[in-house]
């Protein structure tokens, strides 16, 4: 479909003379998204923010050391984040000595989100001295309380933004407390038990256990892909363990379910970058907590037997199938339903339901149709007779989680309970309720962000002289990643004469172009674009990468828009 050109500007930037002597395409883009000196993309490990910086840490690691010879217990998310943050605890303690470690499968449909009471009756059977939440807890008022009153000690480890009341845990570990001072708010859930694994290591080699400080760094691979498959904000702090990560997988040091599946998704390891991880790896981790429970996902990541990895990858991926089969049907539905509006009079935020829905997939529909349509989007299922669960995605300048609060203030009875970011929240509410929540939604959108963009600006780092549009070039951007949430991959824009065309697997658009002015040809392909009806000459918004096809490696433009000249 040919699309209508929205504004396009270009990033602004700084003084690039402080970066150093680098090229000036690359110095603006880094300029444009804060890089201020030149040791802010030296990713070297040293430099991360230290570890003893994150409060509260010093509490946790006293009282795992407490419970180290008692069993403990982790209760994590159904997504990568919560995969891979069960996984690196899993590994880092058994590696600390730890015996009496085990985990609870988070099943979504079962236990709901969180810390549930309904866990804690499951989990009292093993009978826990410590449960330790990874990437979650921090809403978990009830379920902290009832652990408590039976005896059993709670450690909190999260990442999402807390509420008003804080659970009544023997300690917390989050970065996002009202008062904390740790310079990266943006960590993901693994993150921060990154942060707990490495200072638990510290002290034990203080206490005389030979290199146990370096055991957490091992992990560094799950650390990268739960910090990349959760889009949090890729800051400098997150952007070192990614890098970090990346260096690992690279050189083969990751655990042999990461290698399986970048086996099996036909990637090559020593050329892996963050792109494939939030794109190809972590979706096919996620397929299976979305569709079922998440426990293949996790089995993947913490088994060392490599014919165990292959089998749960091999069925990660087709559980990944299957989630794209429902998902494109939810999607057409969706569509369906924001064509009965006129473009101009969509609402400032789309709230939408379908009694068919999976449950587990609401969150990809709301995010595609918050790109398709550029405003927040709520997307609900059928959680019980009478409940909706609701996935929230939002665009930049919208903080969703934010929005979720100001309705919940001024509405108590509309939201049973909620909690997230600002670009992702999940909520529950009545089935009676939806209408009015769908009215709240819009009005306080434009209370809170009157001057809320729902344009579709693009946002580009300039042009690329046609010389430029070369293999060489192209590894130089790569090589000054990871890009990613925040730190976005740089886009670019020019015009081309069409020079080829023809549509390649389901609906993705295969060009050749020759840029203008120039006599050299360029390989560029659209995904879910289908043929274009063009005369000569076009304009494309784009990202300039590496291909690499049956041992031919060639430059290739991955094109965001086509508009026609």
């Amino acid at each position: 479909m040919n699309q209508k050109k929205p504004n396009i500007y270009e990033r602004k930037y700084k003084d690039i003379n402080l970066l150093g002597e680098i090229d000036p395409i690359i110095a603006k883009v880094l300029s444009s998204r804060g890089v201020e000196n030149k040791e802010e993309y030296d990713y070297k490990l040293s430099a991360l923010a230290p570890i003893s910086s994150l409060e509260n840490l010093d509490e946790a690691i006293q009282l795992l050391l407490k419970h180290k010879d008692k069993n403990i217990l982790i209760v994590g998310d159904y997504d990568v984040d919560g995969a891979t943050s069960i996984a690196l605890l899993m590994r880092c303690l058994s590696d600390y000595g730890y015996k009496k470690i085990s985990y609870i499968v988070p099943n979504r449909f079962y236990y709901g989100y969180g810390l549930t009471s309904k866990i804690i009756e499951d989990a009292k059977k093993s009978h826990p001295q410590l449960l330790i939440t990874v990437d979650n807890g921090i809403s978990s008022i009830d379920g902290v309380n009832k652990a408590r009153q039976l005896g059993i000690d709670v450690m909190v480890t999260d990442h999402h933004l807390p509420g008003p009341d804080l659970p009544n845990a023997n300690v917390i570990v989050n970065p996002n407390l009202k008062d904390s001072k740790f310079i990266s708010r943006n960590l993901a859930g693994v993150g921060v038990a990154f942060y707990l694994m490495a200072g638990l290591g510290r002290e034990l080699q203080l206490k005389g256990q030979a290199d146990a400080a370096k055991i957490s760094a091992r992990y560094l691979d799950l650390v990268a892909l739960g910090t990349v498959a959760d889009v949090v904000k890729l800051d400098f702090n997150n952007r070192i363990l990614v890098n970090e990560g990346l260096k690992r997988i690279q050189n083969k040091q990751c655990v042999p379910g990461i290698l399986s599946l970048i086996k099996q998704s036909g990637k090559d390891y020593s050329k892996l970058t963050s792109m494939d991880l939030g794109f190809s790896l972590g979706p096919k981790i996620n397929a299976a907590g979305r569709l079922e429970d998440i426990s293949i996902g996790i089995e993947c990541l913490i088994t060392e037997d490599d014919s165990v990895a292959m089998q749960c990858a091999a069925s990660l991926i087709e559980k990944n199938k299957k989630r794209q089969n429902i998902e494109q049907q939810m999607q057409r539905e969706a569509h369906a339903y924001i064509e009965k509006f006129n473009a101009k009079n969509l609402p400032s935020c789309l709230c939408i339901y379908d009694k068919n829905w999976h449950q587990g997939l609401v969150g990809l529909v709301a995010s595609r149709l918050k790109d398709h349509c550029n405003r927040p989007v709520i997307a609900f299922a059928e959680e019980n007779q009478g409940t909706f669960k609701g996935s929230a995605r939002s665009i930049s300048g919208i903080h969703i989680r934010d929005l979720l609060e100001s309705i919940a203030t001024e509405n108590p009875h509309l939201i049973e309970k909620y909690g997230g970011h600002s670009m992702a929240a999940g909520l529950t509410i009545k089935e009676d309720n939806f209408e009015e929540f769908k009215i709240h939604a819009t009005t306080h959108i434009k209370k809170l962000y009157p001057m809320a963009d729902f344009t579709g600006a693009i946002y580009i780092d300039g042009q690329i002289p046609h010389q430029k549009l070369t293999i060489e070039f192209a590894q130089m951007i790569k090589d000054y990643g990871p890009w990613g949430a925040g730190f976005d991959e740089p886009l670019f824009y020019g015009k081309f004469y069409l020079i080829d065309q023809r549509v390649v697997g389901e609906n993705h658009l295969k060009m050749r172009v020759k840029p203008i002015k120039s006599e050299t040809f360029i390989d560029a392909i659209a995904f879910n674009q289908g043929s274009i009806v063009a005369r000569d000459a076009i304009e494309l918004v784009y990202k300039l990468q590496i291909n690499e096809f049956r041992g031919k490696t060639s430059v290739q433009l991955l094109v965001e828009k086509i508009y026609i000249v």
